[in-house]
Formats: C-alpha cells, sequence, structure tokens
C-alpha cells in the first residue's frame, strides 16, 4: 500500500512519519495481501451492489437527473475502544442537555431569564414553535433521534461541528455500507473485534414503541414522498422495523385520534416517526400550502394522543447560532463540564462578532444558520472576490441568519481514487446516531463522509462526497505496532490551511479547555461474533483465493 500521510492534517490511519496506527494494522496487512488490484475490482461490485439496490439521493437543482448512487470508498474508518468511549461518554452528555434545553424553554424559559442564552437569539429562530409552549412529550422526550456532525482538527481532538435534531439523515447509509462490505470483503472483518450496527433498526423501534400514548403502539413513518432526498432511507429504515411508510393523504384525523388508511379499514397510529419538517405537517398549524402534512395532526398531539418523532420544535435547538451556546448549556443543566468541545463560532447578530466576521472573511468559513447539505456556504480561503463581496451584502442585510468559524483542517484518510487507482488523503467528518428516551443508545461508529473532490473540505454527498464504513473496535489495537512505513513520498493533498480563532472569543469557550477524560474501554458484541457463521464459507473462499488457507481451515 504506498500512501502519504503528510504532515498539514492529521492523518486517522498513520503517524506523521509513516508508521500505521495499531488499531489499523490488521486492515493494512489485508490491503497488502490483497493487492490494489483486487481491491478495486471489489469495490466496482460494491458500486454494481449499490445501484441494483436502489441505494440513491437526490440532489436538487440538478439539470442532468437527480438522481445519483451514494459514492461509496471501501477502506474503512477505524475507531480504537477507548477513543470511542469518550465520543460516546461526550455525545450523552451533550443530547442529555439539548432535551433538557428544549424542554425548559418551551415551559418556564429559566436558562433565558437568568442570562445564560440571549433570549432574542431563541426567540428569532425560524425554528422556535409557539404553538407548542407548554406542550409536553410523551416521556419528556424531544430529541428521538439525533445525528452529531464531528470533526477531528489537526492535533486529532474531536470537535462538534452542528447538531442534527430534526430529521437527521444518513443512517440507512450506515447499515448499507457495512451489509455491503461484509459480503464483498468478508476477510477483512476477521479477527478485527469489530462492533456491529445491524441492530440500529429495532433499538429505533424501540425507542418509539416506549412513547406511544398506549402500550403495543402501532409506528409510522411518514415521508414526504418518492421526490424527497432521502426517500430511500425512509423506505428502508420503514421496512427495517417493519413499520407501515405512509405519506400525509395516508393518515386522518377523527374523534381527536390520528389514523391510516388501510385495505382492511382504518387504523389509529400513536407514534410519527416524521422525516418532514414542521412547516409541512399541519395545514391548519403551519403552512396552509401544505400537502404533505395531516389537518388537524397538530391538535392531537397537544392532547398527548399521538406522539411525534422528533418532537415539533426540536429545530430551534440545532439553529447554528444557537449550537454556539450547547457547551453553556452543558453547564447549566448537568452541572458538568463539556466532553467535547464545540468549533469557535462567531454570530452575526452579535455586533462585535460581525465586525470580525466582515474584516476577516477570507480567513473563516460562513454558514447560513438555516441551511444544510453544504448550501448557503462560503469558504473564504477558496472563494473569490466578487463571491465574497456577493456573500457579505446577505450577511449585512440579515446578519441574524449567518455565522461564521474559522477553518479547521479536517482529519484525512487514505481513499482509494478510482481515476488513477491509487490510495490518496482525502478529508473526512462523522456523523454518529443518538437514540435518546428513557437510555441513550449510539450506534458504535456513525456515518463517516468523505470529500472526494481532491483538495476539498466539503463532505457533503450534495457537494460531490461520499461514505465509508466505520468501525468501532472492542480493543485499542494490537499491544505492539508493527511499524509499517509507507513508500511513496510526495506534497500534502492541497487544502486551507488551519486559521486559529481571533478575539472577540465566541461563546461557549474556554481557553485552555482540556479533555481530561479517563477513557475506558467499553463492552458489546462485535461484529464477527455477531455474524456467526453467516459469512465462514464466504470468508474460506476469500482465504482459498488469496492463498492463505485451505478449505476447512480455521483462523
Amino acid at each position: 500500500m504506498k500512501y502519504d500521510p503528510g504532515t498539514r492534517f492529521f492523518d486517522e490511519m498513520f503517524t506523521p512519519d509513516g508508521q500505521v496506527r495499531p488499531h489499523y494494522e490488521g486492515v493494512r496487512a489485508y490491503l497488502e495481501q490483497l493487492g490494489v488490484p483486487e481491491f478495486e475490482r471489489r469495490r466496482h461490485l460494491l458500486d454494481a451492489a449499490f445501484r441494483n439496490q436502489g441505494i440513491t439521493f437526490t440532489v436538487y437543482g440538478d439539470a442532468q437527473g437527480t438522481e445519483r448512487t451514494f459514492p461509496f470508498d471501501p477502506v474503512p474508518r477505524i475507531i480504537p475502544a477507548s477513543e470511542w468511549a469518550h465520543v460516546e461518554a461526550g455525545l450523552t452528555q451533550r443530547v442529555r442537555a439539548l432535551n433538557a434545553f428544549l424542554t425548559d424553554i418551551y415551559s418556564g424559559a429559566q436558562i433565558l431569564a437568568d442570562g445564560v442564552i440571549p433570549a432574542e437569539l431563541v426567540f428569532t429562530s425560524s425554528h422556535f414553535r409557539r404553538e407548542v409552549h407548554g406542550v409536553t412529550p410523551p416521556g419528556g422526550v424531544f430529541i428521538h433521534v439525533v445525528g452529531t456532525d464531528l470533526i477531528r482538527d489537526e492535533r486529532g481532538e474531536y470537535l462538534v461541528l452542528e447538531d442534527n435534531l430534526r430529521s437527521p439523515s444518513g443512517v440507512s447509509y450506515l447499515l448499507a455500507n457495512r451489509q455491503a462490505m461484509t459480503r464483498i470483503y468478508p476477510g477483512l472483518f476477521e479477527g478485527q473485534g469489530v462492533r456491529p450496527v445491524q441492530h440500529y433498526a429495532t433499538a429505533l423501534l424501540a425507542n418509539l414503541q416506549a412513547v406511544s400514548p398506549k402500550p403495543n403502539g402501532t409506528v409510522v413513518v411518514l415521508t414526504p414522498g418518492m421526490y424527497n432526498s432521502a426517500y430511500f432511507e425512509h423506505a428502508y429504515l420503514a421496512q427495517q422495523m417493519g413499520v407501515e411508510l405512509v405519506e400525509g393523504r395516508d393518515l386522518f384525523v377523527d374523534a381527536g385520534r390520528v389514523w391510516m388508511r388501510t385495505t382492511g379499514g382504518r387504523r389509529q397510529v400513536d407514534v410519527i416517526y416524521r422525516r418532514i419538517d414542521d412547516d409541512f405537517l399541519d395545514p391548519l398549524a403551519f403552512r396552509r400550502d401544505s400537502s404533505l402534512g395531516v389537518s388537524g395532526l397538530m391538535e392531537v398531539y397537544r392532547q398527548g394522543r399521538v406522539a411525534i418523532a422528533n418532537a415539533v420544535g426540536t429545530g430551534v435547538a440545532d439553529d447554528k447560532a444557537v449550537y454556539a451556546y450547547v457547551p453553556d448549556m452543558i453547564r447549566y443543566y448537568l452541572n458538568e463540564t463539556p466532553l467535547l468541545n464545540n468549533v469557535p463560532t462567531y454570530l452575526g447578530w452579535n455586533a462585535d462578532h460581525l465586525e470580525h466576521m466582515l474584516a476577516n472573511a477570507p480567513e473563516l468559513v460562513f454558514k447560513s444558520v438555516g441551511e444544510a447539505g453544504g448550501y448557503g456556504m462560503l469558504i473564504g480561503p477558496a472563494a473569490t472576490r466578487d463571491e465574497t463581496a456577493a456573500y457579505l451584502e446577505r450577511v449585512r442585510a440579515n446578519p441574524r441568519e449567518f455565522i461564521a468559524q474559522p477553518v479547521v483542517g479536517l482529519s484525512r484518510h487514505p481513499t482509494l481514487y478510482p481515476d488513477t487507482g491509487t490510495f490518496e488523503g482525502a478529508h473526512i467528518d462523522l456523523r454518529p446516531y443518538v437514540l435518546f428516551g428513557r437510555d441513550v443508545t449510539i450506534v458504535p461508529g456513525g456515518l463517516t463522509r468523505v470529500a472526494l473532490t481532491r483538495g476539498s473540505l466539503v463532505v457533503n454527498s450534495s457537494q460531490g462526497g461520499g461514505s465509508k464504513d466505520t468501525w468501532v473496535l472492542d480493543h485499542d489495537g494490537p499491544g505492539q505496532a508493527q511499524g509499517m512505513t509507507q513508500h511513496l513520498h510526495g506534497d500534502p493533498v492541497p487544502g486551507a490551511a488551519p486559521v486559529a480563532a481571533p478575539v472577540p472569543q465566541p461563546p461557549g469557550q474556554t481557553q485552555g479547555q482540556s479533555q481530561g477524560q479517563t477513557q475506558t474501554q467499553g463492552q458489546g458484541q462485535t461484529q464477527a461474533q455477531s455474524q456467526g457463521g453467516a459469512h465462514s464459507y464466504q470468508q474460506q473462499l476469500e482465504k482459498t483465493e488469496l492463498g492463505t488457507g485451505q478449505p476447512g481451515e480455521e483462523n
């Protein structure tokens, strides 16, 4: 395996001097044994499998057609047990604080009265819903499913880039990635101690049923329809949970209940896992022109006769401006020090921050607080003067709707580029999925997104990004790294240099804050254990093909 890790960015697999990190040693050995031609041949099988299964996403505004196969790179991203224990603890802490925040602001709003977060910032958020003030969702749970975007900076520290609390997507790709990898690269998993992820749908269903107003309630997945960018995921999750996938026209309200039309007559619905934004849920409560929702749904919800996941109004907590105060929420509600730090964030509504943003635009990344999917961004170091000037006019016109952050050099990972057949470093992030309720369940790993455009820091699929399988190990790697070095040396992949966060200091940040977290090895069944003998025959075939074993041998 020829690869140059470079020194500008943190490389997940290699140290700066080319040594394989211990938890990657098994994958390195497999890749060298298999060889690049065979590894690439199997990658084509992966592409075909995704096409055949209809694993796609939609790009809005694409003149050449909206349906695309989700790009996938088969070199897995690996997280050792001790690292994951820290991430898991930090995510659990963060979600607890966010749920407490939502409970508070839709009741007494004590955190606003105490001046921890400016009331103006919350009440001017487009996702704050006065319609649910005083409404307590079943079990007091506002956020049932969370997708938190994490990055690693140049030092390798995990940072929270943003919280996704409304309808976080991507988990179906995580599950499909693992399923395809175990079929096409079965030998890669052998002896690695990879924790399984396929239990997600079962855990999600249990989480949803736990908030049902009545025992053994009926759960449905509410989708906007087949033209939505995440429709594949909606259908996939409904199928995996064994529940109905419905559109708004399939549901109606009668006698203070929500009902589903079926061929056998109407059936009461108790839990709606909605993949529709608040605005479109109920034309009587929100947008009158919505044909995607259910008329009268909000009144049934207020009466506690149906649960909606995630709860109505959760979007205020993933507002990109409110995000800057999550560390303060953790201190306020939990009386704890944040385990995962934010990226320093400058808020356009703050006059001092705005002045700094306008003066240092070429060094910052700007984001619109209401956009997602990589849209509405300006990457200062990569933008032209005209692009920057036009964007800043929008910022000046409506500063509340914009934030800015210093450029963070996202960590890189070896990635196989089809056009050259070589491994090169590509920037990645990580979206773990958290199920919150009576207990907290976090899928080991999450969706690793990769910027497949060389040198790009944008990992979103709509902007040319793809994904990787993400492994969490039940160990930290061999006790002694074998010291495999690399053979190719050259310039690192171009990318924006990191910019230190200047003053004024953004909210929620502490200078010199240290993680200081004791890391413990987590428990859990490994991928190899969960598979049992399901792939043993295929693994044996691979051993024979590689000349590493004979049929009937155990390894």
